[in-house]
C-alpha cells in the first residue's frame, strides 16, 4: 500500500498542476526575499549616518554608502541559502491543488471535496504550528542527548511530521477533523512509514523542493486506499 501510493505519486510529478504549485511556491518565495531585501536596504539607507567621528581617525565619510555595499552581497548570499527552504514552505500553501489533481486523475468518481470553513482552517493551522514547534523542541533535546543517533532521529521526526500533516490534509478534504483523526490513529504505523520515506529526500538540496508536492500526492493515495480497505 505504501509503495503503490509512492509510485503513483512519483508517476504524476510531471502533471501541469504539480508544476504550477511548484512555480507558485518558488515565485512567492522569490517575491518575499526580494521585498525583504529591499526593505532592509531601505532601512539601512535611512538609518546609517553619512559620517562617523572616531578617536584618532577623525571624521569618516561615505559610511552609509559603504554599509549598503557591504550589506548587498550578504543579502544575496542569505537569499541563495534561504530560497529553497522558503520555496518549499510556500509550496505547502498550495498543496490542496495537488490533492485535487490526484483525485481528478485517479479518483474521478468522487464527489466534490468537502468545504473547510474559515474557523476550521485557522484551528487546524494553529494545531499544525503547535505540533511542529513541540516536536522540534523535543527533537532538539534528543539531538543533544543522543548525538550519534541524530540522523535517525531527524528521519523519524520529519517522517512523523510529514505523515501527520500530509495525511490530515488529505483526509480533511473528505471528512471532518474527528473522522480524519480517528482514521490516522488506526493507521499511524503506515502513515509514519510513508512519511519517513518521503522525508529522506529532504536532505538533498533542490530535490527537497519537490518533497511537499510528492508527500501531498502520496498521502492522498494512501488516504483513499485506507478508506477503501476500512
Amino acid at each position: 500500500m505504501i509503495g503503490h501510493s509512492l509510485i503513483l505519486a512519483l508517476s504524476q510529478m510531471g502533471d501541469p498542476a504539480f508544476r504550477r504549485v511548484l512555480w507558485k511556491g518558488a515565485g512567492l518565495a522569490a517575491l518575499l526575499l526580494v521585498l525583504s531585501g529591499a526593505g532592509l536596504l531601505w532601512l539601512l539607507a535611512h538609518r546609517l549616518p553619512e559620517t562617523v567621528s572616531l578617536p584618532w581617525l577623525g571624521e569618516l565619510g561615505w559610511i552609509d554608502e559603504a554599509g549598503l555595499w557591504v550589506a548587498l552581497p550578504v543579502l544575496i548570499l542569505l537569499a541563495a541559502l534561504l530560497m529553497l527552504p522558503l520555496a518549499a514552505a510556500m509550496t505547502s500553501l498550495f498543496l490542496d491543488e495537488v490533492a485535487a489533481a490526484v483525485e481528478a486523475r485517479h479518483y474521478p468518481h468522487l464527489p466534490p471535496a468537502r468545504h473547510q470553513g474559515w474557523a476550521e482552517s485557522v484551528r487546524d493551522a494553529i494545531r499544525s504550528f503547535g505540533v511542529v514547534i513541540g516536536a522540534n523542541l523535543v527533537a532538539l533535546a534528543a539531538y543533544l542527548l543522543l548525538a550519534p543517533l541524530a540522523p535517525l532521529i531527524w528521519i523519524l521526526l520529519n517522517g512523523w511530521l510529514l505523515g501527520q500533516e500530509g495525511f490530515r490534509s488529505a483526509a480533511l478534504r473528505r471528512t471532518d477533523p474527528a473522522g480524519a483523526g480517528a482514521l490516522a490513529r488506526r493507521h499511524r504505523g503506515l502513515i509514519w512509514a510513508l512519511g519517513a520515506l518521503t522525508a529522506l529526500p529532504l536532505a538533498v538540496p533542490v530535490v527537497n523542493l519537490f518533497v511537499p508536492v510528492l508527500a501531498a500526492a502520496a498521502f492522498t493515495h494512501l488516504h483513499h486506499r485506507l478508506v477503501a480497505a476500512d
